[in-house]
């Protein structure tokens, strides 16, 4: 999907008050010779997300027709028996752990391919662009610190979650989740530690896993402030509802990211390419992707955590008292 945009005149010179302000993409890649947007209505958005051909949606880039393509497909899935589901989900399981897999031998070589990566860019566009990256890391690490106390505090306070039992809880596997940059790795101590902290084992074994695939909170955050950055770094200048709709891709996008390291930029070099932006910019990220995954992993831990003790609280099957 692409939008509308307006792009910063290539002999303007915009001052670096945001992050990715003031880049300059390398020779290979002029911002003002990027394909030109088309401006649609929303009624025109809305039509765009449903695929004529998902061959054809998956060659295109268009993220978020696959999301709604395989969210019909899994709800007609569901409708169809046992006995014919079966092959077609150890199919999918099969093939899922076999990217899995694929990722992991990539992930070997990805420190190597860092190391290039921001040789090649600090060759390309000075030692200035380290400063741009500086910003954005600080950015969302403010960001982070925001949402918790603007977002999830007011929550655990309105549901009357014991604050200083539930963070001593969380402190192991949101740590597991910090060192490992991996959400999988930090599951099974997160799923004890809210049994411990009173939580009954049905709503952890529920809740847990689902909102490993629908709240990703640091994920949602990384991607917006990561897009906005490819954004500013291209020079094209979004307009409030164009920040808005690429916000809504993201949310929806975002669901289902594999709980390992680098997931994130998989989901982010697509949803930018659907944007008309160029990929350039992701590369300069994935330097610093490392100290941005630490985060946002282990935002989505404390999320799902806190997720877990508030539907508890709302069945009423919350045990105020610590299980020994």
């Amino acid at each position: 999907m692409v939008i509308g945009v307006t792009r910063t005149p290539a002999n303007s010179v915009a001052p670096r008050s945001a992050p990715g302000e003031g880049i300059t993409l390398p020779g290979s890649v002029d911002a003002s010779q990027l394909p030109a947007a088309t401006s649609r209505t929303w009624q025109e958005i809305v039509l765009h997300i449903f695929p004529e051909n998902i061959a054809k949606s998956v060659v295109d880039g268009e993220i978020l027709q696959v999301v709604v393509f395989s969210v019909i497909f899994g709800s007609a899935l569901a409708m169809v028996g046992e006995a014919r589901r079966r092959p077609l989900l150890a199919f999918a399981e099969s093939l899922a752990e076999t990217m899995f897999k694929f990722t992991g031998i990539v992930m070997v070589l990805a420190p190597f391919g860092v190391g290039a990566a921001m040789a090649y860019t600090v060759g390309q566009l000075g030692v200035g662009v380290l400063v741009s990256l500086a910003k954005l890391l600080a950015t969302f690490y403010v960001a982070v610190a925001v949402f918790i106390a603007v977002v999830l505090l007011p929550i655990a306070w309105m549901v009357r979650v014991p604050l200083a039992r539930f963070a001593r809880a969380v402190a192991e596997p949101v740590s597991i989740a910090f060192a490992t940059t991996s959400s999988e790795a930090a599951l099974p101590r997160a799923m004890e530690a809210m049994e411990r902290l009173g939580v009954p084992r049905q709503i952890v074994a529920f809740v847990m896993p689902t909102g490993y695939s629908f709240n990703l909170d640091g994920s949602t955050l990384y991607l917006s402030l990561a897009s906005l950055f490819v954004a500013q770094a291209a020079g094209v200048q979004l307009s409030i509802g164009q920040q808005l709709v690429m916000l809504l891709t993201l949310m929806l996008t975002s669901k289902g990211v594999a709980g390992v390291p680098r997931g994130g930029l998989v989901i982010l070099m697509g949803t930018v390419s659907s944007f008309g932006l160029p990929a350039e910019p992701v590369f300069m990220i994935l330097g610093i992707d490392a100290l941005l995954d630490m985060l946002r992993t282990s935002l989505n831990v404390l999320g799902n955590c806190l997720a877990t003790v508030v539907i508890a609280r709302w069945e009423g099957e919350f045990e105020d008292a610590p299980q020994s």
